[in-house]
């Protein structure tokens, strides 16, 4: 399980190596997420995180947040207990599942009333 420490420091570090080109330098990315952050536009990396631990559990290897057609979303990919490698698309607005790609991308079943 991921510490909340280790989640800021996660974010913090996808704040500063967002721009990955030029031309995402030249846009200013970086700075319209964390705006989007500090305005409330989209969820906290931790928040994101604790949700999909919910349902895809596993070690999670790299996090992107991009701007789609006006989008804000967080592409997580992750290895699960079973060693499959997935990768999940989530609405940085609201945490909503948008895809899963991979093999064995069924999510955890869990009891009725337990989260």
């Amino acid at each position: 399980m991921t510490t909340g420490a280790q989640l800021n420091a996660l974010f913090i570090a996808i704040i500063l190596l967002f721009p990955l080109s030029p031309q995402s330098l030249a846009d200013g990315d970086h700075d319209r997420a964390r705006v989007a952050l500090e305005s409330g536009e989209i969820l906290p990396l931790q928040t994101i995180i604790a949700q999909l631990e919910q349902v895809y559990p596993g070690q999670i290897l790299e996090v992107e947040l991009e701007r789609d057609d006006g989008l804000w979303i967080y592409e997580i990919k992750l290895v699960r207990a079973n060693g499959v490698l997935i990768k999940i698309e989530l609405d940085a607005s609201d945490g909503r599942l948008l895809s899963v790609k991979g093999r064995d991308i069924a999510p955890i079943a869990r009891p009725e009333g337990q989260r």
